[in-house]
């Protein structure tokens, strides 16, 4: 559940900056949202959530 709220804050702050400093227009981003909670629904929602979990799985795993 950490997880899933620390890339929801991520995703957001990068969707912040994106709107302030690249030229993103808010109603991209409102698409962008939509998109998201469509593929949730979706019969790729369990891939993508295993796909994002291995990605962690993976950063959290280097060593510095």
């Amino acid at each position: 559940m950490a997880l899933s709220i620390s890339a929801v804050v991520l995703l957001a702050i990068v969707v912040f900056l994106l709107i302030r400093k690249s030229g993103l227009k808010g109603g991209h981003a409102v698409v962008c949202m939509l998109l998201g909670f469509y593929l949730a629904s979706s019969s790729m929602a369990p891939t993508i959530s295993e796909l994002t979990t291995n990605v962690a799985g993976m950063i959290g795993g280097i060593k510095f």
